[in-house]
C-alpha cells in the first residue's frame, strides 16, 4: 500500500479496527495517523494531530501507539502526551499529558471499563497511565515500574479475564529476566508480575483460549539470548517455547485462520515475518523482509490480510505497507 507525502523514514505502531476494517498507521514522517481501507488498500484519511514527527531520537518522536476507542483515535506523541482525535470531525478534542519526559508509546483499550492504558516506555523508570474514555478523560491511575530497566512494551486487553496484560522486557538490568504485568482496569492496580525467562518480551497478543504469544527480542544481534517466541497462559504458566525465531517487536493474531504473526525485525541476516500455527504452537513459515525496520504487524479478520510497514531506507519501496495473505 502506497503512502503519499514525505517518504516513510519514521513510523511506529499499526492497528486494524476490526469493526470498520480500517488500518491505522502511526506515520512520523508526515506527522500524522494515516488511515487505509483494508479492502481497497487505499489511504482514505490522514489525521493531523499536531504531532512532533520523527526527531533524532525515537524516544521523543511521535506519533507512536494508536488505538480506536469508541468514536475516537488515541495516539501517543513524543512530548509525553496523548492526542484524542474525533473520527467524525477529524479534529483533536483533547490533549492528555502523562507527566513524563519522553514519548507515550503503545496502548490498549478496555471497552468494558471504558479505560485506555498508555505506556511511557522511554522514561526512567517507565510507567503506565490509565485514562477514562468518558468525558473529561480523568486519570484512573499511574503505575511506575521501578525494577523495569528497558521500558514497558505492547499492552493488550483480555475480555475474558477483564485484565490488561503488558510486556515488561527486562527487570533489574538482567536481559534474561522479564515479565508480563497484570492490571485491573477498574481499580487501576497492578495485580502481579508474571515472570518470563530468556525472552526479553516486547510483543504481546491474546490467542486461542487463555493463550498469549510473547514476541521475544531474544535472538537480536548482540542480545546474548537464543531466538525464541513464548506461548504462555493468562495465569503465567508457560505452554511452549518456540525455537528458531525471535528478535521481535510487535505480534498479532487472527482467530479466523488461527495464526500468530511476528514482526521479527532484528533477526541476524535480515528481518522476517514469522507465521505460527496457534493450534500446535509451531513455526510454519518464515518470510524474509527487505529491511526498512519492519517492527510493526497487524491483521484484518475480514480478509485475513497481514500488514507490515517498510521504511523508505532499506524497504525497497520508498516507504510502504507490505500486504500478505495466507496461501490456499
Amino acid at each position: 500500500m502506497e503512502i503519499p507525502g514525505e517518504p516513510l523514514n519514521g513510523f511506529d505502531i499499526t492497528y486494524v479496527d476490526q469493526a470498520t476494517n480500517l488500518y491505522y498507521l502511526a506515520d512520523r514522517s508526515n506527522k500524522s495517523v494515516d488511515v487505509f481501507d483494508v479492502t481497497s488498500g487505499k489511504m482514505v484519511d490522514r489525521l493531523l494531530g499536531g504531532f512532533v514527527g520523527q526527531l533524532k531520537s525515537s524516544s521523543v518522536s511521535g506519533p507512536n501507539g494508536v488505538v480506536v476507542a469508541g468514536g475516537d483515535v488515541w495516539a501517543g506523541d513524543g512530548d509525553s502526551t496523548v492526542k484524542v482525535i474525533d473520527l467524525k470531525t477529524k479534529k483533536v478534542t483533547d490533549t492528555l499529558s502523562t507527566g513524563g519526559k519522553a514519548r507515550v508509546d503503545e496502548m490498549a483499550y478496555d471497552p468494558d471499563a471504558h479505560v485506555v492504558v498508555v505506556g511511557n516506555n522511554a522514561d526512567e523508570p517507565p510507567f503506565l497511565t490509565l485514562f477514562s474514555t468518558e468525558a473529561g478523560h480523568k486519570v484512573v491511575s499511574k503505575i511506575v515500574f521501578e525494577d523495569a530497566t528497558d521500558g514497558v512494551e505492547q499492552p493488550i486487553y483480555d475480555a475474558v479475564t477483564k485484565k490488561f496484560y503488558v510486556s515488561v522486557p527486562e527487570l533489574k538490568k538482567d536481559k534474561a529476566k522479564g515479565a508480563v504485568a497484570v492490571i485491573d482496569p477498574s481499580s487501576g492496580k497492578l495485580e502481579k508480575l508474571m515472570p518470563v525467562n530468556d525472552c526479553h518480551p516486547n510483543g504481546l497478543v491474546k490467542g486461542p483460549g487463555a493463550n498469549l504469544l510473547l514476541g521475544c527480542d531474544a535472538g537480536s544481534k548482540d542480545g546474548g539470548l537464543k531466538p525464541v517466541l513464548v506461548v504462555m497462559k493468562t495465569d503465567g504458566s508457560v505452554v511452549k517455547v518456540i525455537p528458531g525465531l525471535g528478535a521481535a517487536d510487535m505480534v498479532a493474531y487472527n482467530p479466523k485462520v488461527n495464526q500468530y504473526y511476528s514482526a521479527s525485525r532484528n533477526m541476524p541476516g535480515a528481518p522476517e515475518l514469522g507465521v505460527i500455527d496457534a493450534k500446535s504452537n509451531t513455526l510454519v513459515q518464515r518470510i524474509k523482509l527487505p529491511g526498512g525496520t519492519p517492527h510493526s504487524v497487524a491483521v484484518s479478520e475480514k480478509n485475513n490480510h497481514v500488514f507490515v510497514p517498510l521504511g523508505a531506507k532499506g524497504g525497497d519501496c520508498n516507504g510502504c505497507v507490505a500486504v500478505f495473505e495466507p496461501g490456499n
